[in-house]
Parts: structure tokens; sequence; C-alpha cells
């Protein structure tokens, strides 16, 4: 999730100030992406650059307020109605790895596969009990994020399978 779409967004439901954001954010997203305070103030401070936030009033205990601009509403608009394509996505660091391991002379890239088997299995299991934790009034949103987790861990083991079978077997033979 891009930060400065996400921060847009809770704009959009009113001013908050710095922390705040922090908080709904990680809220929102079932405490999976922990968010940083002084990249939430980064980001602001390029929204407000780009005319997307403006400062606000400051609140009752000084601390200043930043609202979405119709510039930002608009930004987030096109966010909302645009498909994330897969080219947008950052490069895949375990794909790289493992595309680096089975072609380094002197590396194990079955040992490398069962060791994020392993990490994998382990952050499945974080996940489900986190989504069974979850209370009755949990919101749609954390649920969501947590189910969208643990589908990318399920094919994630189920890509190690396929590298792994492609090891063992020769490439001949897997269309």
């Amino acid at each position: 999730m891009s930060v400065r779409h996400g921060l847009l967004a809770l704009l959009s439901q009113g001013p908050r100030y710095g922390y705040q954001l922090k908080t709904e954010f990680e809220a929102s997203t079932a405490t999976t992406w922990p968010l940083n305070i002084g990249q939430v103030y980064t980001t602001l401070s390029r929204l407000e650059r780009d005319g997307l936030v403006s400062r606000d009033d400051q609140d009752e205990q000084g601390r200043v307020r930043y609202a979405i601009t119709q510039d930002g509403r608009d930004e987030l608009g096109q966010w909302f109605a645009k498909p994330v394509s897969r080219t947008d996505r950052p490069r895949d660091e375990l794909v790289i790895k493992l595309a680096m391991a089975v072609t380094t002379p002197g590396v194990d890239a079955a040992s490398v596969i069962a060791v994020q088997r392993s990490a994998t299995m382990r952050g499945l299991q974080e996940l489900t009990r986190a989504k069974r934790g979850l209370d009755a009034s949990a919101e749609a949103a954390q649920r969501l994020v947590l189910d969208s987790m643990i589908f990318h861990a399920e094919a994630e083991q189920r890509w190690l399978d396929h590298c792994e079978a492609l090891l063992i077997r020769p490439t001949k033979e897997h269309p």
C-alpha cells in the first residue's frame, strides 16, 4: 500500500495530526505494516509541497493537524480508480535470491528453499493466529489485510514446492 495514498485516504475522513495518522494507518492494516513517525511527517511534508494537503488548525494540545485539499481528493480518487500493475510493485527479493541460488556455484538451492519454506510456514501460522485473535468488532480492513497476507504466504508455499520440483526433475519435463 502506498503510504502517501493511505494518508490521503485517512485525511479524506477529516483533519488529523501525524501520530493520529500513524496509529489509524496501523490499525487499518491490522498492525502488519508499522509506520515510523518520521516517515509520516516526511510524507506529509511532500504532500503539502505537492498541494495535496494543507496545514489545518492546531488541536487543543497544540498539535498541527493536516487536511486534504481538493487536489488531494482528486489524486486519491485516481488512485482508487486505477488498478495496481504488477510492474508497479517492488522487486521480489525471494525470487531474485532463488534465481541467483540456482545459478551460483557452491550454493545449495534446495537448502535455500527449505529455509524459506520453514520461515514462510511460521509466518503463515502467526498470521492465522492473528486472524483468529481478532474480535468481532475488528474492522473489515483488518480482516482483508490479514487474509491477503495469508493468501500470499500460501501462494509462496506453492511456489516453493514448484521450485523444488524443478530442481529435482530436469527442466525439460516442466512446460
